[in-house]
């Protein structure tokens, strides 16, 4: 791998390493209360967004690592993956994920998605804006503090756009909002995927 290449790879770790941190930092701050609070993902408890991205890091070492497929896979993160501990249960699975894509070589993997075959490079841009974005929901959803940190909303805006117009279709995603005139990046991001921020 050329200097480059180790540069922009070193660059997307981090960014997604500081998007678990960002995800987990709000994770901790959900009151006993707040599991069955609603989110601003349609039918979604607080409790279903922190299930939904537990059992979206447990998938990275079995894709990423192992090399497995969908169907090998099969169902075994379907359901509740969060138990009687859920903040125990999504600090397990991110640190498993967070160090599967630091693994020497990981990032020139080819990983099978859902999608077809793709890059792991990409797989793990793509995990790092759902958790950025994803981590709105949450502190939407607990009233946390919902301004996001700017590099990381640049990055997943970038890694978004391209195929943001595809995402209303699969179902997981409203509508992209007109921004405001003037609006800030964060809350162009959010429009982008359906947010009314």
């Amino acid at each position: 791998m050329t200097d480059a290449g180790t540069a922009a790879d070193g660059r997307l770790l981090e960014r997604h390493g500081e998007a678990l941190d960002l995800f987990a930092d709000r994770v901790h701050a959900i009151r006993p209360d707040q599991w069955d609070a609603p989110t601003p993902c349609a039918d979604w408890t607080v409790r279903d967004l922190v299930n939904h991205l537990t059992a979206e890091q447990l998938w990275v070492p079995s894709l990423v690592r192992d090399g497995a497929t969908i169907e090998s896979v099969g169902d075994s993160f379907d359901g509740d993956v969060l138990g009687p501990d859920p903040v125990t249960s999504w600090d397990t699975a991110s640190a498993a994920a967070r160090e599967a894509f630091r693994e020497p070589g990981a990032l020139d993997r080819t990983v099978q998605l859902s999608s077809g075959e793709s890059s792991a490079t990409h797989y793990c841009a793509q995990m790092t804006m759902d958790l950025v974005v994803h981590a709105w929901d949450l502190s939407r959803a607990i009233g946390a503090h919902e301004k996001l940190p700017g590099d990381l909303v640049e990055f997943a805006r970038r890694e978004v756009e391209p195929y943001a117009g595809e995402l209303a279709q699969t179902g997981l995603f409203d509508r992209a909002v007109e921004p405001s005139p003037g609006a800030e990046e964060q809350t162009r991001l959010l429009n982008l995927l359906g947010r009314r921020a």
